[in-house]
């Protein structure tokens, strides 16, 4: 069989520091991020010409799941859970050789705590993950008219997103701090996809449930078919140095 070491050539700087929450699918959440190159490719020289795209390929690492393991069969959250699918007629995060890729969008090169950068978007990237190959997004050829999406033909249906009283005048607050851009615009945007697991939204759930933004927990809980943002606090995940 063939094999081959594959080394990480930048790490992805993203708001989202846990793995729930994240969007399930890139373009979905317009947040912004960086793509910090490695030390030795740390250089302008690497990523010259890079700015004539709008777009790039991220290839990238499920560094999170590698040590989980993976099976041939996976419940896309699509199916409610409830049905299985080949893992390579999924986007599974559990796979193989754990490896990803997301389309996003190119905003610029910028020198960022003295480190050439990549600035994008529409990223669905877990802080620190490791990005094995950077490639253009080229639309004639990446970009493919009536091709058939799937159990994924359509973008999810959203949920709305209300604020309590007391979550509101913390987001006010902190809408003050530059650490936070766009806080509460990001905060619906990703509860909006509704990050439960399939099988709960079917049925009365009263739970309360914490996504980690920035260095922040956000807790929410669903009322009356509504995601109600409750509180925010200091978040209790452990954060990567940046």
């Amino acid at each position: 069989m063939f094999t081959s070491q594959i080394n990480a050539v930048a790490v992805c700087r993203t708001p989202y520091k846990q793995k729930f929450g994240i969007p399930r699918q890139p373009g979905l959440v317009d947040v912004k991020g960086y793509v910090e190159l490695v030390p030795e490719l740390n250089t302008l020289d690497a990523i010259r010409g890079i700015e004539q795209y709008s777009h790039l390929w991220l290839l990238f690492c499920f560094h999170e799941n590698l040590a989980q393991g993976w099976k041939t069969t996976v419940r896309p959250p699509r199916l409610g859970g409830n049905e299985k699918l080949g893992v390579f007629a999924t986007r599974s995060t559990f796979r193989p050789n754990g490896i990803g890729q997301s389309v996003v969008k190119l905003h610029g090169v910028v020198q960022r705590k003295g480190k050439v950068c990549l600035e994008i978007s529409g990223m669905d990237l877990l802080d620190g993950t490791p990005i094995i190959d950077i490639k253009p997004y080229i639309p004639f050829s990446d970009a493919i008219v009536n091709a058939k999406g799937g159990i994924a033909q359509d973008a999810p249906e959203l949920i709305n997103v209300t604020y309590a009283a007391s979550a509101q005048t913390q987001l006010s607050a902190l809408a003050q701090n530059d650490k936070y851009p766009q806080l509460q615009s990001l905060i619906s945007a990703v509860l909006a996809q509704d990050p439960r697991p399939a099988y709960k939204k079917a049925k009365d759930d009263p739970k309360i449930y914490q996504v980690a933004l920035y260095d922040l927990d956000i807790f929410w809980q669903v009322i009356d078919q509504k995601i109600v943002v409750i509180e925010l606090k200091p978040t209790t995940v452990t954060l990567l140095n940046d």
